[in-house]
C-alpha cells in the first residue's frame, strides 16, 4: 500500500491553505483544487440536509415540511386516481344516457365535440388561474367544475340539458391541477418522472372506473352513475380543502386571468415553439391510432366488444408500467434531448413496421414500443415546457399544453377516418414514421 501524499493548496486571493491527504499523487493545479472544493461543498450540503432531517423542504414554493410534501403528493395522486375512476364511470354511462334521451350517433358525436372544444378553450385560462391564485385554488376550481358537470349530467331529462352539462366542463382540468402541484414541489432534474407518475395513478383509475361504472349503470341506471361520479369528486374536493395548502409564489407583477397577450407571448418563446412542435408531430400519429383503435380491432382483427375492451386495457397497463417505472429509469440516465431522440427513433421504426403487420399478435407486440415511447416522450416534453418559463408561469404553460392535447383529440378522429377510408391501415403507419423522422431532424434546433 502506498504512503499518503500530503499536498498543500493555497486558496485564491490568499488565506488559509487546504491540506489534502491522498493515497494517490494529487497534482496541485487550480483545476484539481476547484474539483476538490466542489466535492467538499457537496459533502457539506449533504451534512446540512441530513441534520435538517424532516424539518423543511426548500423548493420553488418556499419552505414546506418534508413530511407534508409526501402527504400532499399522496393526496394529489389519490385525487388523480379518484378523478380518473369517476370520469370513466360517467363516460361509460354517457352513451346509454344519450340514447335514452333519443340522441342519434351524429348528435352524440356533436356532444363529444362540444366537450373537446370546452376543454380546448378552458385549458390556458385554467393555467392562468393557477398562476394568479395558486395551485390549491386551481385544483378546487377543477374539482368544482367536474362535480357540476356530473350533477347536471345525472339530472339531465332532455338533450339540451345534457349539452349544458358539457359547458360546465370548461374548467374540468384536475389532471392539469395535479401537475401544477407536482411542478411546484419538484426540481427540474426530477420533474419528468414526477409528472409521469400521475399517468400511473390515472391509469389505475382508468382500469377501475369502467368496470365499476358498468355495475352501477346495470343496477342503478345511467343517471345515478353520473351522480355517483359527482359524489366521488366531492370526496376529492374535501381532501384538497383539508390536506392541500396554498403554496407561496413570488409575485413580481400584477396578474390577470384573461391576459391573452401573456399567453401568446409564452407560446411564441423560441424554446416553447420548438417543444410544442415536437409534441404535435409525436402526438398526432398516436392520437390517430388511438381514435381508430376500436375500428381497427373490429374490422382488421374481428374482435368482439369484450375483446376490444381487453385490448384497451392492455394498452393502459403498458402505459402505467412506463409512467410508473420506465420514465424515471430513462430520465435519470439520459439528458432530455437524448430521451426525445431515442423515443422518436423508436416511434418511427414502430410506426413503419405497423404498416406491414400480418395479424393480431404482431399488433400486440408493436403496441409495447409504441406506448412505451409515447409515454416517455410526453413526460419529457411536459417537463420541458415548464423549464422554459419562470416558476410563476408554469401553470399557464401546462394549460397551453393541455389545449394542444385537446386539439389533437379533436382532429385525430377526422384525420384517422380519412386515412383509413382513402388509403387503408398502412397509411397510419406511414404518417407516424414520417412525423417522427421529422422530429429527429428538428431536435437539432430545439432546446429541452
Amino acid at each position: 500500500m502506498k504512503d499518503p501524499v500530503y499536498t498543500s493548496l493555497s486558496k485564491e486571493g490568499g488565506g488559509s491553505d487546504i491540506n489534502v491527504v491522498s493515497k494517490r499523487k494529487f497534482k496541485p493545479t487550480p483545476e484539481a483544487a476547484a474539483a476538490l472544493k466542489e466535492k467538499f461543498s457537496k459533502i457539506e450540503a449533504m451534512r446540512l440536509q441530513k441534520e435538517a432531517g424532516n424539518e423543511s423542504y426548500s423548493g420553488p414554493s418556499g419552505k414546506v415540511k418534508r413530511r407534508d410534501v409526501k402527504k400532499i403528493l399522496f393526496i394529489t395522486h389519490f385525487n388523480t386516481f379518484l378523478y380518473a375512476a369517476c370520469f370513466f364511470i360517467q363516460t361509460g354511462a354517457l352513451p346509454y344516457l344519450a340514447k335514452q334521451l333519443e340522441a342519434d350517433p351524429v348528435t352524440f358525436g356533436t356532444l363529444q365535440t362540444v366537450f373537446s372544444v370546452c376543454q380546448l378553450l378552458g385549458g390556458p385560462i385554467y393555467g392562468r388561474i393557477g398562476d394568479v391564485f395558486g395551485e390549491r385554488t386551481a385544483l378546487l376550481v377543477a374539482l368544482s367544475s367536474t362535480m357540476a358537470t356530473y350533477i347536471v349530467t345525472g339530472l339531465s331529462y332532455s338533450l339540451p340539458v345534457l349539452f349544458l352539462s358539457r359547458i360546465f366542463s370548461v374548467m374540468m382540468h384536475v389532471m392539469q391541477g395535479s401537475q401544477m402541484i407536482a411542478t411546484t414541489l419538484s426540481t427540474q432534474e426530477n420533474r419528468a418522472s414526477a409528472l409521469a407518475r400521475f399517468g400511473f395513478s390515472y391509469g389505475i383509475g382508468m382500469v377501475v372506473g369502467p368496470s365499476l361504472g358498468g355495475l352501477i349503470t346495470k343496477h342503478y341506471g345511467e343517471q345515478n352513475a353520473a351522480l355517483f361520479s359527482a359524489f366521488g369528486t366531492l370526496v376529492g374536493l374535501v381532501l384538497v380543502l383539508v390536506f392541500i395548502p396554498e403554496f407561496k409564489k413570488e409575485k413580481k407583477e400584477e396578474k390577470t386571468i384573461f391576459d391573452m397577450k401573456k399567453i401568446l407571448s409564452l407560446i411564441l418563446l423560441p424554446g416553447v415553439r420548438g417543444v410544442f412542435l415536437v409534441k404535435l408531430l409525436c402526438g398526432v400519429p398516436i392520437g390517430v391510432l388511438q381514435s381508430m383503435l376500436s375500428v381497427i380491432a373490429m374490422d382488421m382483427f374481428g374482435l368482439a366488444p369484450d375483446q376490444n375492451g381487453y385490448l384497451m386495457s392492455y394498452a393502459g397497463v403498458l402505459s402505467m408500467i412506463m409512467q410508473g417505472v420506465g420514465v424515471q429509469l430513462f430520465t435519470s440516465r439520459m439528458t432530455d434531448l437524448s430521451v426525445v431522440k431515442f423515443a422518436a427513433f423508436t416511434l418511427a421504426l414502430s410506426f413503419y413496421a405497423l404498416g406491414y403487420i400480418s395479424g393480431l399478435t404482431d399488433f400486440l407486440l408493436l403496441l409495447a414500443p409504441l406506448v412505451f415511447s409515447l409515454a416517455l416522450v410526453n413526460s419529457v416534453l411536459n417537463s420541458s415546457i415548464t423549464k422554459q418559463v419562470p416558476q410563476s408561469d408554469t401553470g399557464t404553460m401546462l394549460g397551453i399544453n393541455m389545449a394542444i392535447n385537446s386539439v389533437i383529440r379533436t382532429l385525430a378522429p377526422t384525420i384517422g377516418g380519412f386515412l383509413l377510408h382513402s388509403y387503408g391501415f398502412k397509411s397510419i403507419g406511414m404518417l407516424g414514421a414520417g412525423c417522427n423522422a421529422a422530429v429527429l431532424i428538428i431536435t437539432k434546433h430545439v432546446e429541452f
